[in-house]
């Protein structure tokens, strides 16, 4: 059974990856789900701790949020505006989780889920897709924060968050999107980047939204391709930030 954050120590840490990927496309299924990405991403760092999937999109929550050490919200090709069926209960769960302090983690939809779920409004970048390797500037140092000033990460997103909810401080942003990753206090941590995703998931992604996004917004992806993106290094950030909020309310 998963440990709670008072019994689980530093080294075996239990996460829940909460999946709202709707894709179920060809595409998709002939590769690793997010499930194994997330998981996938953390062993790279912290080759000892667990993450769960729970398939939130397809309905199912976890009867104990509280029996995991943190919780991570992944992304999907859906909007947060969609009439979902999940995801008002979802935003209620992030709704708790933030209310009883565990540590959340959210990517791209993740991200604009959490956002959302505190009132924030999720919008349209002004400037298109930003798509490939994307490039982002630390705006504000974290206690979990490493000391590149410039990281690039991969993505693909034309939805945003417009404004910090309350309590927030912008700790990431990118060209055409201010907010590109918030905190609040140090329990909560988002990016609207895509750190899970590998270089040949993401080269395979542009090739796939070619006819989506247009031939401009797709030749300018994959030169952007031709760097590899900070992943190793901002998946140690996403483990810090577990374990120096497991480690504050041990402490306290």
């Amino acid at each position: 059974m998963p440990c709670s954050i008072s019994m689980c120590g530093l080294s075996d840490m239990r996460l829940a990856t909460l999946i709202t990927n709707t894709d179920d496309s060809d595409f998709a299924r002939a590769r690793p789900d997010d499930g194994a990405k997330f998981a996938a991403m953390i062993k790279a760092v912290r080759p000892d701790w667990t993450c769960t999937p729970v398939w939130v999109c397809k309905g199912e929550f976890p009867p104990d949020i509280a029996a995991f050490d943190g919780v991570m919200i992944t992304g999907s090709p859906s909007s947060v505006h969609a009439d979902l069926p999940w995801i008002a209960p979802l935003k209620a769960l992030v709704q708790r989780i933030i209310e009883r302090g565990q540590p959340l983690f959210g990517t791209c939809f993740g991200h604009q889920l959490i956002a959302s779920a505190l009132g924030a409004p999720i919008v349209r970048n002004p400037q298109g897709w930003g798509h490939g390797r994307l490039e982002i500037t630390r705006s504000e140092a974290t206690p979990w924060a490493g000391d590149q000033e410039q990281l690039s990460l991969y993505g693909s997103h034309i939805e945003q968050v417009g404004a910090l909810p309350k309590g927030a401080k912008t700790v990431l942003t990118a060209p055409g999107c201010p907010i590109a990753g918030f905190a609040i206090g140090n329990d909560v941590f988002t990016v609207q980047h895509h750190p899970e995703m590998d270089h040949t998931f993401i080269t395979d992604l542009v090739d796939h939204y070619a006819d989506e996004v247009g031939p401009e917004v797709t030749e300018a992806a994959r030169a952007s391709l031709a760097s590899p993106a900070d992943s190793i290094a901002f998946a140690e950030e996403i483990a810090r930030f577990f374990e120096q909020a497991v480690a504050a309310k041990a402490g306290g």
